[in-house]
């Protein structure tokens, strides 16, 4: 705090010490130390203390379970395979995974072997302990077993995101100089377009269904299936010295902003995003999970797989989402928990209403992303008792996560004890997003209500606090930033804007880049789109700024998905005018058949951006917000040329 709250409990102290000094006896010590502590402003501390004990006391119960657990783990330098083989010990027979496409289930017993299997083949290629494999295939059982047999002897997997093609895809396996690569057949086209460009050393080898002559002709890759068969299911020898702190996986961060980054996932990470998830919303053993998030993305392969694997749940593996399908999925295979995030609750609202929405099981949905304008729909049409909404990208050491549902929040920082937990809101100024700091050098926090970039104390020592960064060294250095609460420290630097309340509940507001400032007011992209989506029952949106010649800041510009070609525009603009400020108000619209959207729902901006408002270029309609006639008009290539001419008035 400052000011005369930052005071309080040095005068609060320092008041008992005087009285006893005085020979007062403690009662009336305590009295005196009380009176200095209200007097100081306490009786705000103490409505806060009343209101947010009971939600601290949970996260501090669940923190340092997981703490004990890691410490414990590094200590017998475990490993996700070997905290795997003791679910496989406890009930060897019961369900692992589930495939929704072909309703095939695997015991844990079998999964244990087929990774075995995946493990001896590793050993049979020459490949060691450190050495990576790509994994490009579409979800499902044998992902899992992929990446897990390779990590039985220290190979690393790099986990591909299977939308990737061409220039992006060569990037995401180039940078993880990978040995060799298994595919799922159903890629084999976008696998051919990039073979030749890919290293000479490398090995292919494909899973799935095909004739293994037609797949084999294209470019000399061997069929995996063939090659298990003939291998010991046994478990393989230990060649290698990998710890709990050791290197797991790779996943790629989403590339909204540029090309997709290998995030350096070790052991222990992979255990807490799965524990965290386990204990804060008290999900149990006999728990059956449905994820059709992707198996090459933390959130499906940690958060949802990772039950599986560390805590010994039952997880229905879809390989791509269908909205259409969703519930019935839920009802068919009698799930609890199903995942999220928040643009498939969007999709699902705007659905319509089917008998399996309202029949299923399930009692808590996890995910992260849900707008506070789609949450409380979400939950009452669809009957869900609890929303598990959490905040935590892959490779960040800031996570946090909403125990008691608090509608819009992502999650929470205690007021009462901030330090347990050493993540900040931090100052920046508005315009660049650059820290504010003090006279001293360190960064200034932010107080309830003020937006400000979130951040998390590094400690390379803590498991729960390291940050391990990228592949590359250089990407790693940006993330990190000096003299934060302290002269000397270092802390992650999340990029995502948030803000904090009185009670210490954080709610995300926008990924920095993503405000842009008209007529001198700040616009949050996130916030824009969430309301155009809402007036356009669920729809694609993408909401960013745009320079206009002559004109200060940036004008909004919404894309809109829209197949129908029968676009309202009055009505658009009426709801608009009605939920947005005048400077939030679009300027310009892009109506498009489809919106660019990463393989997790992410909108994808970086195209639209770059192209801006020029029709010259696209198909798709464009139209401009006429200020003097209050509507939206074709921008034409005439229209357009008087902009950039500012003969235009916006």
């Amino acid at each position: 705090g400052t000011g005369l709250s930052g005071l309080r409990a040095p005068l609060t102290v320092a008041s008992l010490g005087l009285a006893q000094l005085l020979g007062a006896s403690w009662p009336w010590s305590l009295a005196a130390g009380l009176g200095v502590y209200l007097g100081a402003g306490g009786w705000r501390f103490l409505r806060v203390a009343a209101q947010t004990i009971s939600r601290d006391l949970s996260g501090l119960y669940v923190l340092v379970r997981v703490k004990f657990i890691v410490r414990r783990y590094l200590r017998t330098r475990s490993t996700v395979p070997s905290i795997f083989a003791q679910r496989v010990a406890l009930h060897p027979d019961k369900p692992a995974l589930v495939e929704e496409a072909t309703g095939e289930v695997w015991s844990f017993s079998e999964l244990d072997r087929r990774s075995n299997a995946i493990a001896h083949w590793a050993l049979t290629e020459g490949w060691c302990s450190g050495d990576v494999v790509a994994i490009f295939m579409e979800s499902r059982p044998i992902m899992v077993a992929l990446w897990l047999g390779l990590a039985k002897v220290g190979v690393e997997a790099a986990l591909i995101n299977f939308n990737l093609r061409r220039d992006s895809l060569i990037h995401c396996i180039e940078v993880s100089q990978a040995h060799g690569m298994v595919f799922g057949v159903e890629l084999v086209d976008a696998v051919a377009e990039v073979r030749g460009s890919l290293f000479s050393r490398m090995t292919f080898f494909w899973t799935g269904d095909l004739g293994a002559e037609q797949c084999l002709a294209s470019f000399s890759a061997q069929q995996l299936d063939i090659l298990l068969n003939s291998l010991p299911q046994t478990p393989p020898p230990v060649i290698h010295n990998k710890g709990f702190d050791d290197r797991l996986f790779y996943i790629y961060t989403s590339g909204t902003t540029g090309l997709p980054k290998p995030a350096i996932v070790v052991h222990s990470r992979f255990y807490r995003i799965a524990a965290f998830g386990y204990y804060s919303y008290r999900l149990h053993s006999d728990d059956i999970i449905y994820t059709c998030l992707p198996l090459y993305h933390s959130a499906g392969n940690i958060m949802g797989v990772g039950q599986c694997l560390i805590h010994g749940l039952t997880v229905v593996i879809r390989r791509k989402f269908s909205a259409s399908r969703f519930w019935d999925d839920c009802v068919r295979y009698k799930c609890t928990v199903a995942q999220y995030i928040g643009e498939i609750c969007r999709y699902l609202l705007s659905q319509p209403v089917r008998p399996s929405e309202l029949s299923h099981q399930v009692r808590i949905a996890i995910g992260n992303g849900l707008r506070p304008d789609v949450w409380e729909a979400f939950a009452n049409r669809f009957n869900i008792k609890h929303i598990g909404e959490f905040y935590g990208a892959t490779e960040c050491n800031c996570s946090i996560a909403n125990l008691d549902g608090k509608v819009g929040a992502c999650g929470f920082n205690s007021v009462i004890l901030p330090n347990v937990y050493p993540i900040r809101l931090l100052k920046v100024k508005e315009e660049s997003m650059e820290l504010i700091r003090d006279s001293r050098g360190l960064c200034v926090p932010c107080g309830p209500g003020e937006p400000g970039i979130l951040v998390g104390r590094i400690n390379q020592k803590d498991p729960l606090r390291r940050f391990d960064g990228y592949v590359n060294q250089e990407a790693t250095n940006k993330k990190i930033i000096h003299n934060v609460f302290t002269k000397g420290d270092s802390a992650y630097l999340s990029g995502d804007v948030m803000v904090m309340d009185e009670l210490g509940y954080i709610y995300f507001r926008d990924r920095s880049g993503d405000t842009y400032r008209w007529r001198g007011e700040n616009v949050s992209t996130t916030e824009v789109e969430g309301i155009l989506s809402s007036l356009l029952n669920q729809r694609d949106v993408a909401v960013y700024g745009v320079s206009v010649p002559g004109v200060e800041g940036k004008a909004g510009m919404a894309v809109i998905a829209d197949t129908t070609r029968n676009f309202n525009y009055d009505t658009f603009l009426q709801g608009v005018m009605k939920r947005l400020p005048s400077y939030a108000r679009p300027i310009f619209l892009r109506l498009s058949p489809v919106v660019d959207t990463t393989g997790t729902f992410k909108i994808q901006k970086t195209r639209f951006q770059k192209e801006g408002y020029d029709p010259r270029h696209s198909t798709d309609r464009f139209y401009f917000l006429n200020s003097r006639m209050g509507r939206y008009v074709a921008l034409t290539e005439e229209v357009y040329n008087d902009i950039l001419e500012e003969k235009v008035s916006l």
